[in-house]
């Protein structure tokens, strides 16, 4: 009797201990004050570039300490939320606040930081044709913005009080959502001040151990993505169009973070049909011919970067079929991806360009067979 009471005492006891065994979740709070100049990327925006843009940069951290494979083999980043305010000094183009989600990742023991943001930003003074001609920089007063950043990092200097100096970038495009878009890049240094909550009970850092990257290797799959979007030519006014991508590809995953591709584009982009007879009546003289294709078909190559079920996607494509030559026949692809359903369906977000000239921002689906 006495062991089967020993038993269930046991069973239960066990039962209690997993049970309060779960993943923490441990915070933090930044805040940094940033000040720069805007870099002179185009001289069409020369006229925009009369002060020194500062702002303040607000961001919530989740931190991660192993719980996930993930997070050790990447070093135990961060991932979390950030909110920029940016007065750009230039009565042209106003006030900026942006929202981002983000990633954190450290270097020579925790010393050194790089992070990288996504997100969108509201500019409160974009282009008007009759009060605001001069900003051509923004279109629109809904942007897309990307946020790069470098800081030296010294956390829980005293208790869960930190400091970090650091420099970036944050760039703001419409991605020829509507015209014009010239775009704006801030060079910056900043400096500020971290909280790490409930410091003392920060949990012991969780190795993945030695499975090697190389075992995660799979064999070639097929993937087909459709993207869609919204898009406008660079000539004001001519309005707003829908555009279509059909892409093709192969993948290779070769370990735990990395993948390769090669694959085929068909771009169906109608704001194009529009400005081959705009430029057809307005310029004749360039020899346009009638009834000239706006279709394009374009190959690439690729690297996707994973992250657990997130990756980021990078390619690099030519046009091999080009009738009508809008910007260079090289076009380049960075976006977001993230897989459901054991990696067999994914949605993605894009920015398709021609080098740092944006042609439009694609909301994907795709299979993975």
């Amino acid at each position: 009797m006495k062991y089967l009471f020993l038993l269930i005492f046991s069973v239960l006891f066990c039962r209690v201990s997993f049970g309060q065994y779960k993943e923490l979740k441990p915070v933090s709070l930044e805040m940094n004050y940033f000040y720069g100049s805007i870099l002179e990327h185009n001289l069409d925006i020369s006229h925009l570039i009369t002060g020194h843009p500062d702002g303040y940069i607000i961001s919530y951290n989740r931190k991660t300490y192993g719980w996930n494979e993930w997070e050790s083999r990447y070093n135990f980043p961060d991932w979390g939320f950030s909110f920029i305010y940016q007065d750009l000094k230039n009565e042209y183009l106003g006030k900026n606040y942006g929202i981002y989600a983000h990633y954190n990742f450290y270097f020579l023991q925790r010393m050194l930081r790089f992070g990288v943001s996504q997100g969108v930003a509201y500019a409160t003074n974009p282009y008007d044709i009759e009060t605001n001609f001069q900003n051509n920089a923004f279109g629109s007063s809904l942007l897309s913005s990307t946020h790069l950043r470098f800081e030296i990092i010294k956390e829980n200097i005293v208790g869960g009080l930190g400091a970090q100096v650091g420099m970036g970038v944050v760039h703001y495009s419409n991605a020829n959502l509507k015209a014009p878009n010239n775009s704006t890049n801030t060079l910056y240094f900043s400096a500020g001040l971290s909280y790490q909550f409930d410091e003392e009970n920060f949990p012991a850092r969780i190795s993945h151990g030695s499975w090697p990257s190389k075992f995660y290797a799979e064999r070639i799959h097929g993937n087909a993505v459709f993207r869609t979007g919204i898009n406008e030519a660079d000539v004001n006014g001519l309005g707003q169009y829908p555009f279509y991508v059909f892409s093709f590809y192969a993948d290779k995953r070769i370990n735990y973070k990395s993948s390769f591709q090669l694959g085929v584009d068909f771009i169906f982009s109608d704001f194009l049909i529009y400005l081959i007879r705009y430029r057809e009546i307005a310029f004749p003289g360039d020899g346009i011919k009638p009834g000239l294709d706006y279709r394009r078909v374009g190959v690439f190559i690729g690297h996707e970067f994973r992250f657990n079920r997130t990756s980021f996607v990078s390619q690099l494509g030519r046009y091999v079929y080009w009738p009508y030559e809008f910007e260079k026949r090289i076009y380049n692809r960075l976006g977001f991806k993230r897989y459901f359903f054991n990696d067999h369906f994914f949605a993605i977000v894009s920015l398709r360009a021609h080098w740092a000239k944006a042609e439009a921002v694609e909301f994907g689906v795709g299979v993975r067979l």
